[in-house]
């Protein structure tokens, strides 16, 4: 089976990051000749001295090593259980490219080196508008007030006493892959696609602490769910997305309490929509009849079209795929047989199909997708491929329930043009060089 070579992010040290985005500022496409040439050296050499170790003679078969021949590590009793120290580069990187106020900015998830459909809280992407806060939750409430008959305050004890369910669903922010709008090629996976998470959330429905407060639900149409961190980050949610309990007040993570990255002690999850609306630190919901035009919902996160009007409330994260591997960094490191892999999901339901195409979306193979397939929730795909060595162009394309089938950027810029930033759910391509390199192109 050929072999595939981790992207550069799991190798190239922190401070290389500012020449990597150099490149892809520059506008170069063939950015792995220059900013990662000194690591496609090291990877080449690595790979012969595998070659050669290999078959007959391997002293790693044929020596016992330490591990075979004595004591392990002692039970971890005294703290957080950490990944092996070989997995320490596959962590979350902040772009050079964007806001570099750090209590304002993002980390990437590293999407190539995950497996499945879940990310792991230490991985999960961030996005803060005023930094992260460590909060207290005995001292932390939420207050329900508005069209609401009895308005309530919540402390973290009460909500947590109330039934409470735990669901998988992705997050992504409005602005993932925003980028690729102004064609900057950002070198890999973990750049392009990285703000978007999966995890199981558990909490309360929001529709029964709206309920308990006697909400009017007929005159309310929306509601205002605000933040307690510096940005005081307020979000308007069409009050349909919570009927159908959907929408959770969540305190649980991946099966433990909310990182204080994530919104800890609680935040909003709103399935299918971007996340921005997934307010943190969330401290109150107000029920209004008509939209609020919140600061950020009014000159930020809305969508300039060809005309130069903006789409204001457009939250929906529509149908997207993307290949994780072979993806932007990585190297086949020879001919044969790849499982080619990635993620595809929909704010609109379930995943119906992915196809992927070798040749540049002239000739489309069906993947398979993997268990669980579930609404609004990431679904990894597969499809067996043999690389015969020639240059070629993968590329995914995925369909939904409701029958949306993923654009091509031509596609998607003749409605929504070319000078956007948020909700780019254009395919993905990857370009796959003769000696293996994999790098990121637009196709017109």
């Amino acid at each position: 089976m050929g072999k595939v070579r981790k992207a550069p992010e799991n190798f190239v040290r922190p401070d290389e990051a500012g020449t990597v985005f150099a490149e892809a500022r520059a506008g170069r496409r063939d950015f792995i000749r220059g900013a990662f040439a000194a690591a496609a050296t090291a990877v080449a050499a690595n790979a012969q001295a595998q070659q050669a170790a290999a078959g007959e003679g391997d002293p790693n078969i044929l020596e016992l090593p330490a591990h075979s021949k004595g004591l392990g590590q002692p039970v971890v009793t005294d703290g957080y259980g950490k990944p092996s120290k070989y997995e320490a580069n596959v962590q979350r990187r902040q772009s050079p490219g964007l806001t570099q106020t750090k209590q304002a900015s993002v980390s990437f998830a590293p999407l190539q080196s995950l497996f499945g459909i879940v990310t792991p809280s230490g991985l999960h992407f961030e996005r803060h508008h005023q930094g992260w806060w460590d909060i207290d939750p005995s001292k932390h409430r939420l207050m329900i007030n508005g069209l609401v008959k009895n308005p309530k305050v919540f402390t973290m004890d009460e909500i947590m006493r109330l039934p409470a369910v735990s669901r998988f669903h992705f997050i992504e922010c409005g602005a993932n892959t925003g980028m690729e709008w102004g064609n900057v090629a950002v070198p890999t996976v973990q750049y392009t696609h990285g703000m978007l998470s999966c995890s199981e959330f558990t909490g309360v429905p929001l529709i029964t602490l709206l309920e308990m407060a006697g909400a009017d639900l007929k005159k309310g149409k929306f509601i205002l769910a605000e933040g307690a961190d510096g940005s005081s980050m307020t979000r308007t949610i069409p009050v349909e997305l919570i009927t159908s309990g959907e929408v959770l007040v969540a305190y649980g993570q991946n099966g433990e309490m909310l990182r204080p990255e994530q919104g800890y002690p609680l935040r909003l999850v709103v399935p299918g929509v971007q996340g921005v609306s997934w307010v943190k630190y969330l401290r109150r919901i107000e029920v209004g009849d008509m939209p609020y035009a919140a600061k950020d919902e009014a000159i930020h996160y809305v969508d300039l079209m060809p005309d130069g009007q903006h789409r204001q409330y457009t939250s929906i994260q529509e149908c997207k795929s993307v290949v994780t591997t072979p993806s932007g960094g990585q190297i086949l490191l020879d001919q044969g047989f790849y499982n080619i892999t990635g993620l595809a999901w929909s704010g609109r339901g379930k995943v119906k199909r992915v196809d992927v195409s070798v040749d540049g979306g002239r000739n489309w193979r069906t993947a398979r997708l993997e268990g669980p397939v579930m609404s609004k929730c990431l679904t990894r795909f597969n499809l067996d491929w043999v690389w015969n060595g020639e240059e070629c162009i993968i590329q995914s394309r995925a369909m939904d329930e409701t029958g949306y089938v993923q654009p091509s950027y031509q596609q998607l810029r003749a409605v929504r043009g070319a000078r956007s930033i948020y909700h780019n759910n254009a395919i993905q391509s990857w370009a796959v060089r003769a000696n293996g390199e994999v790098a990121n192109v637009q196709l017109a």
